[in-house]
């Protein structure tokens, strides 16, 4: 029969077994490498996923194998043009050399750091040989592709490898962007009042062309007319004068009648006139003829 101390002499060998073997294993994920170390120094890169063995005295560092964003804040540089910008770029990376990297920079904060300072130099750098136009319209994927080629060179002896680099803005600073703007708009400004002094004067020629041929539209109308009303009294003056060669007396009652028509109008019939007038005779006597003077008698 075995002793108690024996038990409790095999349990404390169980657990130091159980123990020695959880400091043994370790997992690696499928997004990360894992580091093996002993006493703080690498011995091992392990980047298959699943369970790995390791002394139980050594430590293990995970470093993560996905693509990484790299935020870069807002930054000014100065193209060839001596025009100043405000960039606001972007970067993408992932660790090839997880060794490299734990050995250079030894974590993904100080990495960020580091390829900061990396970036703002490349865009700085490749920014400054081309023009404002360029950078803003004109060549920017090739821009981009420079600056990236730039950053993986210098980040490759930190065991990164950088996939993309992107420039989400670059514009004038706020002050330049107003003083553009500003004239930007004075030139429109004056575009717009060069426009209206055009259609203006354009206006003027058209409305003066028009009354031209109004007024001689006009003058040619009344010279018809003129010409018209010439033949219309000629014919109305032979008429007359057929008639009165034909029957005197009767032009003459005609006449009087429209005299009568057009000088005794019905609001006004008074006349300043002797009632023994030329102008009443048919009234005294319808056939116009003065009443012949009966001589006194002796």
């Amino acid at each position: 029969m075995r002793s108690p101390v024996t038990g409790i002499v095999t349990l404390l060998g169980l657990l130091l077994v159980v123990i020695v073997g959880y400091m043994s294993l370790f997992t690696v994920q499928q997004t990360e490498q894992t580091i093996v170390l002993q006493f703080g120094k690498p011995v091992d890169v392990v980047t298959d996923p699943g369970l790995h063995f390791k002394a139980p005295w050594n430590s293990v560092i995970n470093i993560d194998k996905r693509i990484l964003d790299l935020e870069n804040p807002s930054q000014e540089a100065i193209a060839s043009d001596q025009k100043r910008l405000v960039v606001d770029a972007f970067a993408r990376y992932r660790i090839k050399d997880a060794l490299r990297f734990y050995q250079s920079v030894g974590s993904i904060q100080a990495a960020n750091i580091q390829l900061t300072t990396l970036l703002n130099a490349a865009l700085r750098r490749v920014l400054g040989e081309v023009t404002f136009i360029n950078v803003v319209r004109d060549d920017r994927e090739k821009l981009m592709l420079r600056i990236r080629d730039q950053l993986d060179r210098e980040a490759d002896g930190y065991g990164i490898q950088v996939v993309d680099v992107r420039i989400r803005r670059a514009d004038l600073p706020e002050q330049n962007s107003q003083a553009v703007y500003q004239r930007m708009k004075t030139e429109r400004e004056r575009e717009a009042a060069e426009f209206r002094a055009q259609g203006g004067q354009k206006a003027q020629e058209i409305r003066s062309k028009a009354d031209r041929e109004a007024t001689v539209i006009e003058a040619e109308a009344r010279s018809l007319a003129e010409q018209t009303r010439g033949v219309g009294d000629a014919e109305r003056n032979r008429l007359f004068a057929e008639a009165y060669g034909k029957d005197a007396d009767f032009f003459a009652f005609y006449r009087s009648m429209t005299a009568y028509e057009n000088g005794l109008k019905s609001n006004d019939t008074r006349f300043l006139l002797r009632p023994d007038s030329d102008f009443f005779r048919f009234f005294g006597n319808p056939s116009g003829k003065a009443a012949t003077a009966t001589p006194a008698k002796p």
